[in-house]
């Protein structure tokens, strides 16, 4: 399909739906109160807190935690011991079995993966973690993304290990397929079958919710705002910042992974090296404050200043904002990293422990940094005065008044880099459960792109809520087939070393 025809497919549906949205002007209101049950029904189902003493746990999180820890030890930290080999290969240095099947190189499945996890929620979960529980919850929240380290390193092994090679050349992988294929390889395959329908199921709708229309109304937002706020002339016209949206997110994922591996590849490096480098312009400008604010990290992270809760709850506070971030053990970024042309599967898990180390470990330590450093006050802690984007915001502003424009820019590209690389996530389930047709590709790719449009003109909170448990969901399926598969892939790890030190 050329993309003049895809561009009109797009605009034709998103036509449509403003259409709709003009005639029934409380379409938004209606939807969200007929679905808020639902949403409410499977976030409390999700998101299932027990109490640590004066904290609520999540057991998705501690679910979470708990295989990145086991998969830290059951691997011998290879969070650690592997680092510098995948350093090297990713580089380019140690490039392994580049002769396999596959569509990508090992860096363009790297960036499509970061540029999938390291999005709004770098800037957002940061701040919130800080003005709730202080400077202590990014110690937390780095020691959850090390250790998630391990977990990616399993799930994306895996994905290039049982992914499906397909007829017309491209190759299809992540939990749907290690999955099915690895627990049949155990003799479990009723079980494999059911739970990746059961994780494709979630990724589509999942993708839709938080990968499309959330990440599309977070970047229409940052636009209005830099444009005059509520003086704006694009203020109240979603519908147009959403087609041209819509129309670039198009231009992109018409072309597949290999079109979207080539947009990332200079996206993610380009956004990364901007957001840290008006960062680190900032901590510069405040370098006395440093040795204090590294100093209040590690302290308040056991014995935290007025966070409700104590030490349970800033430590919940850091683990449950890196899996949010990271998305380690939830399995969805193994989807691109499945794509890398590769004979050897372990490479590409090597490669993939990066991910969470650049999310977590560097890009939300320079986001607490900035913080810290600037306009963190512990009565933040109690009269909320200030998070998200707008305590980050501020703190870029305390510096260079002007500052918070590239700010608004690199959230707009995280934004739409999310969605692009998400769009083939949810395509890849889309695959799983009903092949690898054109059609059903063209399909889903229009219907992605009007939701853009969408989530640029409506507040759906309870699609978005539903969504996001959606993801969360999908770790439910995922963690245990990493449980049950862990054996296969420590056999492949053991005769991987004897190569290459052999």
């Amino acid at each position: 399909m050329s993309v003049r025809t895809w561009s009109a497919y797009v605009l034709t549906g998103a036509a449509g739906l403003w259409s709709a949205r003009c005639s029934a002007s409380s379409i938004d209101e209606v939807v969200d109160a007929a679905f808020q049950p639902v949403a409410k029904a499977m976030s409390e189902f999700v998101f299932f807190a027990v109490p640590v003493g004066d904290a609520q746990l999540p057991l998705i999180v501690l679910w979470l935690i708990a295989g990145a820890v086991f998969f830290t030890f059951y691997f011998r930290f290879i969070n650690i011991r592997g680092f510098a080999h995948a350093m090297r290969i990713v580089s380019g240095k140690l490039d392994g079995d580049s002769k396999g099947a596959g569509e990508v190189t090992h860096f363009q499945a790297l960036t499509t993966a970061v540029s999938g996890t390291v999005g709004v929620g770098n800037i957002v979960h940061v701040a919130v973690a800080i003005s709730i529980g202080g400077p202590g919850a990014t110690f937390w929240l780095i020691v959850a993304g090390f250790l998630g380290m391990a977990s990616k390193f399993v799930e994306c092994t895996l994905g290039v290990k049982y992914r499906q090679e397909n007829a017309d050349g491209s190759v299809s992988g992540g939990p749907m397929f290690y999955l099915d294929k690895g627990l049949k390889e155990l003799r479990l395959p009723r079980l494999g079958k059911a739970m990746a329908w059961y994780y494709a199921v979630c990724i589509i709708i999942g993708c839709l919710g938080a990968g499309c229309m959330f990440q599309a109304n977070q970047a229409y937002v940052q636009f209005v705002n830099v444009t005059g706020g509520e003086h704006s002339v694009f203020a109240d016209r979603g519908w147009l910042f959403g087609l041209g949206l819509a129309m670039l997110v198009a231009l992109v994922i018409v072309g597949g992974i290999r079109s979207i591996a080539r947009v990332t590849a200079r996206l993610v490096p380009f956004m990364a090296l901007l957001y840290l480098g008006t960062a680190l312009v900032v901590i510069g400008a405040n370098y006395a404050d440093i040795p204090g604010a590294l100093g209040a990290i590690v302290t308040q992270a056991f014995t935290p200043e007025g966070a409700t809760g104590g030490f349970f709850a800033v430590l919940i506070l850091g683990f449950r904002r890196a899996a949010f971030s990271n998305e380690a053990g939830i399995g969805s970024s193994s989807i691109a990293h499945a794509a890398v042309k590769t004979g050897e599967p372990l490479t590409q898990g090597f490669v993939a422990m990066l991910e969470p180390f650049i999310d977590t470990v560097v890009i939300c330590t320079v986001t607490a940094l900035v913080i810290t450093v600037t306009v963190y006050d512990p009565a933040l802690l109690t009269d909320g005065t200030m998070s998200g984007v707008e305590l980050t915001s501020s703190a870029f502003a305390s510096v260079i008044p002007w500052f918070p424009y590239p700010l608004a820019v690199v959230i707009m590209l995280f934004a739409y880099s999310t969605m692009i690389s998400w769009s083939y996530y949810g395509l890849e389930g889309c695959i799983c459960l009903f092949g690898n047709r054109r059609s059903a590709k063209v399909a889903f790719n229009a219907i992605f792109c009007a939701f853009v449009v969408v989530g640029c003109t409506t507040q759906l909170d309870a699609v978005l809520d539903f969504s996001d448990a959606m993801i969360f969901a999908m770790a439910l399926a995922n963690v245990l087939g990493l449980y049950l598969l862990a054996p296969l892939v420590k056999r492949d790890l053991d005769a991987y070393w004897r190569r290459v030190r052999g």
